[in-house]
């Protein structure tokens, strides 16, 4: 938890950028994997952590912006409780230590919430994504079909705030970046042939479980890494396979790291891994540099995007005029996924508000063309911001397949070639970036190995 200061400073200029009304804010309640007493490992609602910053299950935030005044609510624990959870924390205790004077249980909250809406107050809520806050946000507020009513006012004043990140927030980011860090040097050191995948799985997870604390995204982890999401763990390693590793860990606090380096099994990239890898590299190097205030990150994609397809065609996979390539959607076929996502409380920071607010602003809209409509950030970038740079290169067969039997851009690419490149896999490169106010920085107190010399030297 965060100094109080903090927590009375977040809510304070929530309300200066909502008008009037009242702020409701829900925290998440434990949720049963199988029945009630045995839930999955709870995580708080992000919102509700950064405004009121209590990591407890059964709480709701309040904030009277009329009155100047934050409330809590919850229900303090009894006895039986007690008997098995241990000694717990009044909710004026917890209030206290986030600045708030102004606590009940939850039949006064409901109280108060009925009392507003006689007086015909407005009453701000964000649009839940677990079932059981709609279900309470219509229990409190009489109403159903909540999308409609969730307050874009509020949403729009969140992601302002959530996207530009404070001292205290970069410190913690940066404390879950050492546990990725520890987490890749372990993976490089044991992903040999003849281990699973869940063999780097469970110790990616020992690792952030000795840290006290948790992954902020399910491990990707993969020798099948053309696609791009996979979470199954079942495949034996075999040398001169590709691994992709993406993961990330939580720090104290709940702030997200997200790392993604691809190893060779065995240690040694193949001369056509290699080539492969370089481009990549050399992409993600180019984008790094290119981050500053002002800058679309759209205009960054796209030119990691020349510098992909320039890589291809220099090894025979793509040809033609590379930019007209680019503007095609052409590289689409080898990269068809965004740059990167910003990120904080959320490894997709603030996705639950919705990406094409978060991502996107009044003049950069979504496109509509294959892989750039993929895009999760494309807006300007402000100091502050921090976000991921993730490119890639994959061969995924049903893809080509399509593409190729539709003879989709055959001015551009080869598909005699790229056939031969089925069962190749795929290679991402990730690092976590924030921007300064003249330029960026790589976030992460020692950075993590990246190079071919760096990965080699480590692995053999």
């Amino acid at each position: 938890m965060f100094d109080k200061k903090i927590y009375i400073k977040r809510r304070s200029l929530l309300r200066d950028d909502v008008n009037t009304g009242l702020i409701l804010i829900l925290g998440n309640n434990e949720s049963p994997m199988n029945y009630p007493a045995n839930p999955y490992p709870f995580r708080q609602d992000s919102n509700f952590l950064y405004f009121f910053g209590i990591d407890k299950p059964g709480f709701t935030g309040l904030i009277d912006i009329d009155e100047n005044k934050d409330f809590l609510f919850g229900e303090d624990f009894t006895i039986d409780d007690i008997i098995w959870m241990g000694p717990q924390p009044y909710i004026k205790e917890l209030a206290d230590k986030v600045g708030i004077k102004n606590t009940g249980n939850l039949r006064k909250l409901k109280e108060q919430i009925d009392n507003a809406i006689l007086k015909g107050r407005k009453i701000h809520f964000l649009p839940p994504y677990r079932a059981e806050n709609s279900f309470e946000i219509e229990r409190l507020l009489g109403i159903s079909n909540i999308k409609n009513y969730a307050s874009k006012e509020l949403i729009k004043a969140v992601i302002s705030q959530r996207s530009v990140k404070s001292k205290e927030e970069i410190a913690e980011i940066e404390k879950a970046l050492d546990i990725s860090y520890e987490i890749y040097m372990a993976v490089m050191n044991i992903a040999k042939p003849g281990k699973y995948e869940r063999e780097l799985v469970g110790e990616i997870e020992g690792i952030i479980s000795s840290f006290g604390s948790h992954y902020s995204f399910p491990t990707i982890l993969t020798i099948n890494g053309e696609t791009l999401h996979n979470h199954f763990h079942g495949n034996k390693l075999t040398k001169n396979r590709l691994l992709i590793i993406d993961s990330g860990a939580e720090s104290p606090e709940h702030y997200a790291s997200d790392i993604t380096r691809t190893l060779p099994v065995g240690g040694k990239f193949t001369s056509e891994q290699k080539d492969i890898y370089e481009i990549v590299l050399e992409s993600q190097i180019c984008a790094i540099k290119a981050t500053k205030p002002g800058e679309k990150y759209r205009d960054i994609h796209l030119k990691v995007a020349q510098v992909i397809a320039q890589g291809l065609k220099d090894i025979g996979l793509m040809k033609g005029n590379v930019a007209d390539a680019v503007k095609k959607g052409a590289h689409a076929l080898f990269f068809p996924h965004g740059l990167g996502h910003m990120m904080g409380l959320d490894v997709h920071d603030m996705e639950d508000l919705g990406e094409d607010l978060v991502g996107y602003d009044d003049i950069v809209k979504r496109s509509d063309q294959f892989g750039l409509a993929y895009l999760r950030l494309a807006r300007e970038l402000k100091p502050d911001f921090v976000f991921t740079v993730e490119p890639g290169i994959y061969f995924i067969p049903a893809l080509i397949d399509q593409w190729s039997s539709e003879k989709r851009y055959k001015e551009y690419i080869d598909y005699s070639k790229v056939e031969k490149f089925k069962g190749f896999g795929g290679i991402r490169i990730e690092d976590d970036v924030m921007i300064t106010d003249k330029g960026h920085r790589v976030l992460g107190r020692t950075q993590i190995p990246k190079s071919v010399k760096e990965i080699e030297d480590i692995m053999v």
